[in-house]
């Protein structure tokens, strides 16, 4: 068993319960440990299994209690939970510190979607974790491949779903992801996104595409993945465009723009998944706006058809590019973009953007 502890100045080494056996009573072990004095206050601890290499044996926690000896505060937390928790499972558990008169943070279910071109058929011969950093701390690194949940195959790309519990990060910031093998193998990341479970936005949106080739013979690849941007929904945008008209130079400042959207005519070209874009000027970037009002049809991105949407934003200079791309939701959801043409009333330009794919 090891142990990790979060403080407000930052986290201790894994502590492991090896050999640090004080005293046992019956279904219960007390631990001396020292922790760094700088950590601060505690907010969080991470509790897991070191290793299941050798053994599939699973360890029954039923209640946590923590002393600090100097001060005699006390921390406990009835836990009542199996690790690993379920066969080749996550071996982690998270869970906040309360101390009184504190608030306490709380433990909130994520969801990690990793779009891929071979993960699927390679996940047998690959061991590969992520760790999630945020504001509050990280998540420790936790196996990506134990259960893959809404699996989904397209043509050439793929996508699934893993759940994790962990004490709530804050804003996202990086995602630090592992991988390694016992054989040769090659692995086509294109991206993750993250998101809390139960709220549909914000989508942290993570760009990773690259192929990462491993074998036995090399340690394992590690990858610092910055956060690319954040999709937010209608409400949080709302939120931000009340803050820029409640400051009237600010308001003065926006700009309205025309995109119209050409969804290709081949077969299967059209997308039933959430459509986002970012504007790019000489003087500035658009945050992401979500194209789901089409002036034109209720189902927007449909095949041979063009869509035009209205945005209001700051004033970005001369356009120079875009970013744009869709969530994956949805059956087949590949989408073949023909062009995106933009106009900006207020230099009255018109951009084209080619995309032919």
């Amino acid at each position: 068993l090891v142990m990790v502890f979060y403080g407000s100045n930052g986290k201790s080494n894994p502590v492991s319960m090896e050999n640090k056996v004080e005293h046992q009573a019956k279904n219960q072990i007390t631990y001396d440990i020292h922790l760094p004095s700088d950590l601060g206050m505690l907010y969080k601890v991470r509790l897991g299994l070191q290793s299941l290499e050798n053994s599939i044996s699973q360890l029954s926690l039923r209640q946590f209690k923590m002393q600090n000896t100097s001060t005699l505060d006390t921390f406990s937390l009835t836990i009542n939970k199996t690790l690993p928790l379920s066969l080749n499972g996550d071996r982690w558990i998270e869970f906040p510190v309360e101390w009184p008169l504190k608030e306490a943070l709380s433990v909130v279910t994520y969801h990690l979607t990793v779009f891929s071109r071979n993960i699927l058929s390679e996940r047998n011969l690959v061991h590969m974790t992520a760790c999630i950093y945020g504001t509050h701390g990280d998540t420790g690194d936790r196996s990506l491949l134990w259960s893959l949940q809404n699996v989904q195959q397209g043509e050439n790309n793929e996508s699934f779903l893993v759940i994790m519990d962990a004490v709530e990060l804050g804003e996202l910031d990086k995602v630090v992801l592992l991988i390694s093998s016992k054989t040769d193998c090659k692995l086509d990341i294109k991206k993750l996104h993250l998101k809390e479970a139960v709220k549909e936005h914000p989508i942290y949106v993570f760009e990773v595409n690259e192929a990462f080739s491993v074998d036995a013979n090399k340690p394992e690849i590690q990858r610092e993945i910055p956060v690319s941007f954040v999709i937010r929904g209608d409400k949080q945008r709302n939120d931000i465009d009340n803050n820029l008209h409640k400051d009237g130079s600010q308001a003065s400042n926006l700009t309205e723009y025309t995109i119209k959207v050409y969804t290709g005519d081949k077969r299967g070209a059209g997308t039933d998944a959430n459509v986002h874009i970012i504007l790019f000027g000489n003087e500035d970037k658009s945050e992401v706006f979500q194209l789901s009002q089409s002036l034109e049809h209720r189902n927007p991105f449909e095949r041979g058809k063009v869509d035009t949407f209205k945005i209001k934003t700051k004033k970005l200079g001369s356009l120079h590019s875009i970013e744009i791309g869709h969530d994956g939701k949805g059956f087949a959801s590949g989408w073949f973009l023909e062009k995106v043409e933009i106009t900006d009333a207020s230099r009255n330009s018109v951009y084209c953007f080619n995309c032919n794919r």
